[in-house]
């Protein structure tokens, strides 16, 4: 038997065993995730339901300790739900690496009563939801270039995902405004708040927000 075979895949499930997590509190674990190509994981089981956000193209081969076999295919900032289950491997069967936005529901969640200034009911050209089930609304943004948000509520506490590089001004209830840049495949934390913004850039930005019930 060849050992270095038999240590790869445990090593390489280790590496991401041992990603500090991107965002951890309360109510949700966040990690970043590179898959190497053809490494496959030891065996494991997610305990929680996830959102999972897909950076990159590829393929992973899941195999359930049962016997099932499942080979999942996504495209480039693809956007899954993933519910908790058994004990399985993941595989990346591909020739290159890709990266994972994994996003942790620690809670069961809740109603979810959109407020007035809801930004999916001020922009449903910019904002579409992929998800929506009683632990999130996951949305998809797109704002054109140099477009204004006047203001508007975020009713739940939210994870970020850019998408392509961000430049906006966001101003607060005090009329308090900060300039925030980000680069595509950052990761953010939010809370509930009210804001205008502003994509300051000449290209438009497109991010996930998912929104915890």
């Amino acid at each position: 038997m060849n050992l270095l075979r038999v240590i790869a895949p445990l090593f390489a499930f280790s590496l991401a065993a041992q990603t500090p997590p991107a965002i951890e509190n309360d109510q949700v674990r966040v990690l970043v995730v590179t898959d190497q190509p053809h490494h496959r994981s030891a065996l494991h089981e997610h305990k929680v339901n996830r959102v999972m956000i897909y950076l990159d193209p590829g393929a992973d081969r899941i195999a359930y300790a049962d016997g099932r076999v499942e080979d999942l295919k996504f495209g480039a900032n693809e956007i899954r739900w993933s519910p908790a289950g058994g004990k399985h491997t993941s595989e990346n069967i591909t020739d290159h690496p890709f990266r994972i936005v994994e996003v942790e529901l620690k809670n069961p969640g809740g109603s979810f009563h959109p407020p007035a200034q809801d930004p999916l009911k001020l922009w449903p050209k910019f904002f579409r939801v992929v998800i929506d089930n009683p632990q999130v609304r996951v949305m998809t943004a797109r704002i054109p270039p140099k477009q204004k948000l006047v203001p508007h509520e975020h009713a739940f506490a939210r994870v970020l995902v850019n998408l392509t590089d961000q430049h906006f001004r966001v101003t607060d209830e005090s009329g308090k405004s900060v300039e925030i840049t980000g680069k595509a495949g950052d990761v953010h934390w939010a809370k509930p708040n009210r804001h205008s913004e502003e994509n300051l850039s000449d290209q438009p930005f497109e991010g996930v927000v998912v929104e915890l019930k």
